[in-house]
């Protein structure tokens, strides 16, 4: 065997061992979504390298969009110059005011032939594949932030059928909520009409509560951070992990448009 061959056959080797990887672009404030990330993704094969947005708090509309502009420069930090199977956006409600879309174009900019994963769109695939037709939508935002969200599960084919905005404008105090409170948040929101419980914000602490809701009112819980690896996970064609909250992880995703 030449030389030339040796290197080769080495070089197919380490491109068949390479772990699939997802890329997190969270917020600078945000003190949850990588350490969702991690519990989420441990034991599944797949590496997670992150990177950080500005933002600044409070949590407004005009605030959220102002991020836009610094996508592609976050993204294209992820590795430089390295290739990776998925790259998520960590936050609910820009995602939805800014556009799944936009998103998709900036980050894919940076990071060509990687899945463009966005919270709400990974929601909404999540509660498809779930069979809801009719949920209930509980955020920590403003209602002026959160209305725009209700609106775009509309557009995706969903009846929302009851609003509940906690009126907390940072996300590091959004970060700051006990688990009981989630769970006592999310048992009041849910609506006896429901098919399933969306809970919105990358900054809440929900997932590790998710079984504990799902028990309380008997019908499916999708959170932003869950539906957003489920979806990274699909995309990497990797396995869940043994922490795997809720029923969403026993789905397969249904594709929905994105620019919709």
């Amino acid at each position: 065997m030449t030389a030339e061959s040796i290197f080769e056959a080495s070089r197919l080797v380490f491109e068949r061992q390479q772990a699939p990887r997802i890329g997190l672009v969270a917020l600078s404030t945000d003190r949850t979504s990588e350490r969702d990330y991690a519990q989420l993704l441990a034991e599944t094969g797949v590496e997670l390298v992150v990177n950080r947005v500005r933002f600044a708090n409070p949590v407004t509309i005009e605030n959220l969009l102002a991020m836009a502009p610094s996508f592609t420069a976050s993204a294209e930090m992820l590795l430089p110059g390295e290739s990776l199977d998925a790259v998520a956006f960590s936050c609910t409600s820009a995602s939805v005011l800014i556009g799944d879309h936009k998103v998709a174009e900036a980050f894919g900019a940076a990071k060509p032939g990687a899945a463009i994963v966005t919270p709400p769109l990974a929601a909404a695939e999540g509660l498809k594949a779930l069979g809801a037709k009719r949920i209930s939508l509980l955020t920590p935002y403003s209602f002026a932030v959160s209305r725009p969200m209700a609106a775009y599960f509309g557009t995706h084919g969903f009846e929302v059928d009851r609003l509940t905005a906690l009126e907390i404008q940072s996300d590091t105090a959004m970060a700051e909520l006990s688990p009981d409170s989630i769970v006592d948040a999310a048992v009041e929101a849910v609506s006896p009409e429901a098919d399933a419980l969306f809970i919105s914000c990358t900054a809440l602490r929900s997932v590790s509560v998710v079984d504990r809701i799902e028990e309380k009112i008997g019908r499916p819980v999708v959170t932003s951070n869950q539906a957003a690896v489920w979806r990274c996970l699909a995309a990497c064609g990797a396995l869940p992990g043994r922490y795997a909250p809720g029923r969403l992880f026993a789905q397969r995703p249904i594709s929905l448009d994105s620019a919709a």
